[in-house]
């Protein structure tokens, strides 16, 4: 019995014409030869997957994503794969807020006017195999976004990234960040399916869930392991997939948990931010639970979540801690870092949190959260604090400003850069605060529209980012913003000391 086939299709020879750009990947040498050998491994890997799935952060922080059949991702190593702009266009509820159809629509580059396709190109040496997916083995890979010219997408945040880290290694440097995620869990009840779908820039209802414990017993060793049935084999997950899990506790709230990764090279650490949120939300789904790294859910008497990132820089030719110093708390170079993150750390802000909501953390309503522009030794109330000191090979800084949900790229390249700054205008630093929430001391910003004023202004942070990417944030966050305050005009409704049921919705689900 002959087998069945299109006419002309038995040599699938058109095959390789059918995404991307012919030998976009050898004709741009967008791959260094690491990148290289891990392809040639990855392509004699491919007869065990069954399907690929390609990844990019969009600005939001989201994995994007297409999934592919092994000969197609056969040709996107050679010709990278055709993408739409869509995740550059849409805020966070799929509204339409960058328009690339208007007069100077492009952010001032021609190629994006008229939302034409780019190219995303996997890096191989990001590709890991999923070990939770139904029946299909299917392989998942992070990918860059380039125009069609081979330059580096003026909207990518893993190239930005890329870039700061770039600027650090020619200082013989490497940025190192430690992950300290807290996250909830809780247990999707039975609901009403139609009431969850939402439209362009409406959002339907977020999930059903309630709470998976009381809370507020911290740490509580019986809480933990009430949750192994889901939390054991998140575990398993992470580990074979490679990211470095150190810890994982119960925090105070219901269902409120905190995990913790060894430190990794900045890139590396963005990276695995993005796979671990991904990863989380697919497995806990599985089993009947719903992961948000929402910063505070609308759910009574939950607490709020941080992400806390911890910082410092090693030299490239030793490793050596460059924070660490004998006989003082902080290196030089530490202390002009430390500096930088203090004089840049409003404008910076609108990176660390990205959303409405993450603004409700910051209030003296939680001590344990930053609301002012200090540092301290090991207070955890304040923005930044030092750990270890005089001599200690893990001295480093934590920022305890970020929620969960920020875009880990964005965030860690605004840090980095910060620091840069402050290090290169040998910024002196003020003495530590005795009191973390004092009010003499400057304000951090307190909502979204306020910290997107001050991201506008802020000529470090065009600097890195670029003017597109600048204006493209700009554009989607003030979308946001716009469509919560018409919101709260249109029912009404004050919010100011309780999550708004628009916030919920906003955000629940998709973080």
């Amino acid at each position: 019995m002959t087998e069945p086939h299109f006419p002309g299709d038995g040599s699938r020879r058109f095959a390789g014409l059918s995404t991307g750009s012919r030998d976009f990947v050898a004709r741009h040498a967008v791959w260094n030869d690491q990148q290289r050998a891990a392809a040639e491994d990855l392509e004699r890997r491919l007869g065990e997957l069954d399907l690929v799935r390609v990844v990019f952060g969009d600005p939001h922080g989201l994995a994007r994503s297409k999934t592919l059949t092994v000969s197609a991702f056969r040709s996107v190593l050679r010709n990278g794969m055709d993408y739409s702009p869509g995740p550059f266009i849409f805020d966070t509820g799929h509204n339409v807020a960058v328009d690339f159809f208007a007069a100077g629509g492009g952010l001032g580059i021609p190629e994006l006017t008229g939302a034409g396709d780019f190219i995303v190109v996997p890096d191989p040496s990001t590709f890991r195999v999923l070990p939770h997916t139904a029946g299909a083995r299917v392989g998942w890979v992070i990918g860059d976004e380039y125009l069609r010219s081979g330059q580096p997408h003026p909207l990518s945040g893993r190239a930005v990234l890329r870039e700061v880290c770039a600027r650090l290694a020619h200082r013989d440097l490497d940025g190192v960040v430690g992950l300290e995620v807290e996250w909830y869990l809780t247990k999707v009840l039975p609901g009403d399916v139609a009431a969850q779908v939402g439209g362009f820039g409406v959002q339907g209802e977020a999930p059903a869930v309630a709470p998976v414990n009381g809370g507020y017993q911290f740490n509580l060793d019986a809480f933990t392991h009430a949750l192994g049935p889901i939390l054991e084999p998140l575990a398993a997950a992470l580990t074979t997939l490679g990211l470095p899990l150190r810890t994982m506790e119960h925090e105070s709230g219901p269902g409120q948990l905190e995990f913790t990764f060894d430190p990794l090279e900045a890139l590396a650490a963005a990276d695995a931010m993005l796979l671990f949120r991904t990863v989380t939300k697919q497995i806990t789904a599985q089993h009947g639970y719903h992961a948000s790294f929402m910063a505070l859910p609308g759910l009574r008497n939950f607490d709020p979540s941080g992400w806390h990132l911890h910082q410092s820089l090693a030299y490239r030719s030793s490793g050596r801690n460059a924070f660490a110093a004998e006989g003082r708390l902080l290196s030089e170079l530490g202390e002009h870092y430390l500096a930088g993150l203090l004089s840049h750390a409003a404008e910076t802000a609108m990176l660390a949190v990205p959303t409405v909501n993450g603004f409700r953390r910051l209030s003296d309503e939680f001590s344990l959260s930053p609301d002012r522009v200090v540092w301290t030794v090991e207070n955890r109330g304040s923005l930044l604090r030092v750990l270890g000191g005089d001599g200690d090979a893990g001295t480093h800084v934590e920022n305890r400003i970020g929620e969960p949900c920020a875009n880990p790229y964005l965030y860690i390249a605004s840090q980095i850069s910060a620091g840069l700054a402050g290090i290169d205008a040998a910024t002196p630093l003020d003495a530590a605060a005795t009191d973390p929430h004092s009010a003499d001391a400057p304000a951090l910003p307190t909502t979204l529209g306020d910290a997107l004023e001050l991201f506008r202004k802020s000529e470090l942070l065009r600097g890195v980012l670029g003017d597109a990417l600048t204006e493209c944030l700009h554009q989607l966050k003030t979308s946001e913003w716009q469509r919560f305050r018409a919101w709260q005009d249109a029912v009404g409704a004050d919010s100011t000391h309780t999550v708004s049921d628009w916030e919920q919705r906003e955000y629940f689900a998709i973080y």
